[in-house]
């Protein structure tokens, strides 16, 4: 390792351009030195996947030098970029679910013997780089497949370590981690900068920039457009450099008077073990958000409303009716005009290999329909064109396959299909995971033209200043069970805090909620686990 300080790698007018006509990066400077976290910052498309992935020898550079501990560098493969000590863990993990954690470290390196695998001396090569990660206590036989994401994460990152590791590159490593795991990154992060590694950390969560970073680089359009000691840099500050333009959350929406013309009323709806008791009202032109710690019910309430999940008891009233609704799958909530927007955008949201067209009039095809039950292109064209447009979504056009465009241009094209099934109840559950900070405030105004056009809106999210600057009350969930609801001249983040926390602190072997169980901690295998108010 190099002492800490020292330039370990230096990129000067570094370009790469993609057919037909896609700048890229545009003659990026940047050094990197030993012994500190390096943090990439830009919305989608700014160029920073680009530029890490020339370093770590995935694609090639059309113009400029690299250097790497003062030596020429120009890695002609990931291997050789590995064997000069830089090592990249990418967001999409790349391990084998049925080989063992030592299987995983070691792939290429396997120790033989006669032809078998000496498992005692792979294990025993494994120990200590798993204590290197904080994974000490963990058995190196442990299969792929019985880990979670986070220590996953932490085995790609010990594999990384199995050989000389110069520069580490993480690319959104904390985007399915829950809090613990992110604290276990975390002090990993400190001890490989401890040894004089220098880390390349891109990240949307601005909250882990001030954290965990000591400069930070701004891309913009493919051009490095800043780079800043992390400390003292001010949100405000980098918002304005990485769109290049003023956005502020005051500037969002204003909350609303209070509103009388309920769209969507909750009667003591339990779907067990995730929803004890949640009751509450949601009003036409309205967004009203969920907040709520891990394991919180948040996900699993919108998903018995919806139909997804069975529910226990409960009634489910639309409008002003006193006679509950029958909905017992997605499709029943469909027909009633609710739509839920999950936070697995790619997995459950959108077909990625479909064209925006398409996805866009998924749930609506008797609007396109011609005669003899064909679908009539030119009208589904014509309708596709419209929103794509109203909606400012960025496409070469509405064929191009969605898995093509940024995490923010994909939401929108979901939004864009629950509009064209006219739907009048939106919930979105986490609408702006994975997306850069510009494309959230899009999305953010995007939700309260629809609330001005009197759609009723539900917003579930993990960031509270999120919640506080768009919704107009928060309703606060803890174990399953809605605590209170906080009109907008109510809001306190403490406040909100206090109530998450209501059935998750409790006295030693009480049971408030009367279910018989006196576990204080978080419920880990529900969709909500990891995730804080």
């Amino acid at each position: 390792m190099s002492p800490a300080g020292t330039t370990v790698l230096k990129l000067s007018g570094v370009s790469k351009s993609f057919p037909p006509a896609t700048r890229a990066l545009i003659a990026a400077d940047l050094e990197m030195r030993a012994g500190e976290v390096h943090a990439l910052l830009g919305e989608n498309g700014a160029g920073k996947s680009t530029l890490s992935r020339i370093v770590a020898g995935l694609l090639a550079p059309d113009a400029g030098q690299m250097s790497l501990q003062g030596e020429p560098y120009i890695p002609r493969g990931r291997r050789e970029a590995q064997g000069r000590g830089v090592r990249m863990v990418m967001q999409e993990l790349n391990l084998i679910p049925t080989l063992t954690i030592a299987e995983s470290i070691f792939l290429d390196r396997l120790p033989r013997r006669l032809g078998f695998i000496r498992r005692t001396e792979l294990n025993a090569r494994a120990l200590p780089l798993l204590r290197e990660v904080g994974l000490g206590s963990v058995d190196p036989e442990t299969p792929i497949g019985a880990l979670g994401v986070g220590l996953r994460q932490m085995v790609e990152i010990a594999a990384g370590l199995s050989e000389r590791c110069d520069v580490l590159i993480l690319d959104e490593p904390t985007a399915a981690l829950t809090d613990e795991e992110t604290a276990l990154l975390f002090h990993s992060i400190n001890r490989l900068r401890a040894a004089g590694v220098a880390i390349i950390y891109i990240s949307h969560r601005m909250n882990e920039i001030a954290r965990i970073a000591d400069r930070v680089t701004i891309l913009r359009d493919g051009a490095i457009v800043a780079t800043r000691a992390a400390a003292g840099l001010a949100l405000d500050e980098i918002i304005r450099l990485m769109v290049g333009r003023e956005l502020s959350r005051a500037a969002v929406r204003a909350a609303q008077a209070s509103r009388t013309d309920i769209a969507l009323r909750v009667a003591g709806l339990r779907a067990e073990p995730a929803v004890r008791d949640v009751s509450f009202e949601l009003h036409r032109g309205e967004i009203l958000g969920f907040a709520g710690l891990m394991g919180s019910g948040r996900t699993e309430t919108m998903r018995a409303i919806f139909g997804a999940d069975a529910k226990q008891a409960g009634e489910i009233y639309l409008g002003g009716s006193s006679a509950p609704e029958s909905i017992r799958s997605p499709r029943d909530a469909v027909r009633r005009g609710i739509a839920l927007l999950t936070e697995d955008r790619k997995g459950q949201g959108l077909l990625l290999p479909w064209s925006v067209r398409h996805n866009i009039t998924l749930a609506a095809m008797a609007s396109v329909r011609g005669t003899a039950g064909w679908i009539d292109a030119a009208r589904e064209n014509a309708d596709a064109h419209r929103l794509v447009e109203t909606l400012g979504i960025r496409c070469s056009g509405i064929d191009q396959p969605v898995r093509e465009l940024s995490g923010g241009n994909q939401q929108k094209v979901i939004i864009a299909r629950w509009l064209y099934r006219d739907c009048e109840i939106l919930i979105f559950d986490e609408p702006t995971r994975g997306i850069d900070i510009g494309a959230k405030f899009e999305i953010y105004r995007l939700l309260a033209d629809l609330a001005a056009r009197g759609k009723a809106i539900i917003v579930i999210s993990s960031e509270l200043p999120e919640l506080l600057a768009i919704c107009d009350r928060i309703a606060v969930l803890s174990a399953g069970v809605l605590v209170r609801t906080f009109a907008a001249r109510e809001f306190d983040p403490d406040a909100i805090m206090a109530a998450a926390l209501t059935h998750h602190v409790k006295p030693h072997g009480a049971d408030p909620a009367g279910t018989g169980d006196t576990n204080t901690g978080a419920t880990a295998n529900t969709p909500d686990a990891g995730r804080a108010a």
